[in-house]
């Protein structure tokens, strides 16, 4: 049998998924026991253990005059921006991309410059937002929704485009006006493909969220990054960015379920 005709069970494919991530924390742990054992004080490899003591003294005990926890209060944040911001960029994205990919007058109008406004580098203009909207969580947001929304915009666009022609000339035999073909047919159809492009741009959405906050935040998990690397505090630093990796693959694997269960019709005609 050929070897791309070949697939793993279920249980084979999972050890497969695994393999990648165990091999990184041996080669991390060898690494780590390697130059721990000529300096004991290295900072840039710290022990999985060195890291749980650091986090549980720093992030995850109470503080003393406010009873709060850090680690708590910074992934809060962070997800309330990022979950407002993505929310935003969502609805935009639908409503502009609908009109795009299905009016072609709106289409030669718009579409250069939703193509051209994609191009431009959100972190650059971050400091005309923080300029605008000040400092707090406005220009936070902001810069998310001017970073995710033309992505999801052209993505949205092209799945309007294509529509079946066939099922959209009936329609309009049959009567339907251009805001019924939107209602009764291209809506149902796009909030599943919507779904998986917000799964396609929450990368993207994380790099402008800790990169706002690294400039100017006073909590959040880019904040605290950003804060401690002047102390070069990796027992820090890698817990963190391992659990910002966790929030991402958690938020992916919820709507990637989410859309199974709401839209089964879609994810049936995905395996076809």
């Amino acid at each position: 049998m050929r070897l791309i005709n070949q697939k793993p069970s279920h249980s084979k494919a999972l050890v497969l998924g695994l393999m990648p991530f165990l091999l990184i924390v041996l080669m991390y742990v060898f690494a780590s026991n390697a130059r721990l054992q000529e300096n004991e004080d290295d900072k840039l490899l710290p022990s999985f253990s060195h890291m749980v003591d650091t986090m549980e003294k720093s992030a995850l005990t109470p503080s003393k005059r406010s009873g709060e926890v850090i680690f708590i209060n910074d992934t809060l944040s962070s997800l309330k921006r990022l979950g407002i911001g993505v929310v935003i960029s969502a609805l935009l994205g639908l409503i502009i991309s609908i009109p795009l990919g299905l009016i072609p007058l709106v289409r030669a109008g718009f579409s250069p410059f939703i193509a051209a406004f994609s191009m431009v580098p959100p972190i650059a203009i971050l400091p005309i937002l923080f300029i605008i909207f000040g400092m707090g969580e406005v220009a936070k947001v902001a810069l998310i929704v001017i970073g995710v929304t033309p992505l999801i915009v052209r993505d949205l666009q092209h799945r309007v485009e294509e529509f079946s022609k066939e099922q959209l000339i009936k329609a309009q035999t049959l009567g339907a006006s251009t805001w019924t073909l939107v209602i009764r047919i291209i809506l149902p159809q796009m909030f599943p493909r919507l779904l998986d492009s917000v799964r396609l741009t929450l990368g993207t959405a994380w790099i402008f969220l800790i990169s706002s906050e690294a400039i100017a935040a006073t909590e959040g998990l880019g904040y605290r990054i950003f804060l401690v690397r002047r102390y070069l505090a990796m027992d820090m630093i890698l817990p963190y960015v391992i659990w910002i990796t966790l929030l991402a693959f958690l938020a992916d694997f919820l709507l990637k379920k989410f859309t199974c269960k709401l839209f089964p019709w879609y994810e049936n005609k995905d395996k076809a």
